[in-house]
C-alpha cells in the first residue's frame, strides 16, 4: 500500500505551522503518515507531532479539531483524518 501524506494547502491551514513557507510545508507534509480513522479508533503517538485534518478526536486532555495538534494518543468520535511525523522530524522543520 502506498504511503499517503499530508498536503501543503492541509498543513497551511495548521496555526502552529502558518510562518513555514510553502517548500517547507510540503516537504514536512511528504513525512507524514496520512490515517483515515473510524469513530473509537485510537492512535498511538507517544513522540510524535499530529494534527487533526479532519473530524473530531479526543486527546488526552482535550477535544481535538481539525487545525489542533496532538502529541499523545488520540480517539476518533466522528470518523477523522489525521496525520503524523517522529517528532524530530517535525522540529527540524522549525529549527530551519
Amino acid at each position: 500500500m502506498r504511503h499517503q501524506s499530508a498536503t501543503a494547502n492541509e498543513l497551511a491551514r495548521i496555526a502552529e505551522l502558518a510562518g513555514l513557507p510553502g517548500e517547507a510545508l510540503t516537504r514536512l507534509g511528504e513525512q507524514m503518515e496520512r490515517r483515515e480513522l473510524a469513530p473509537g479508533e485510537t492512535l498511538e503517538a507517544a513522540g510524535r507531532f499530529g494534527v487533526v485534518l479532519a473530524g473530531m478526536a479526543r486527546g488526552t486532555t482535550a477535544l481535538l479539531r481539525p487545525g489542533d495538534t496532538f502529541d499523545s494518543s488520540v480517539t476518533a468520535l466522528t470518523p477523522a483524518t489525521v496525520a503524523s511525523c517522529e517528532r524530530a522530524v517535525y522540529e527540524s522543520f522549525l529549527a530551519d
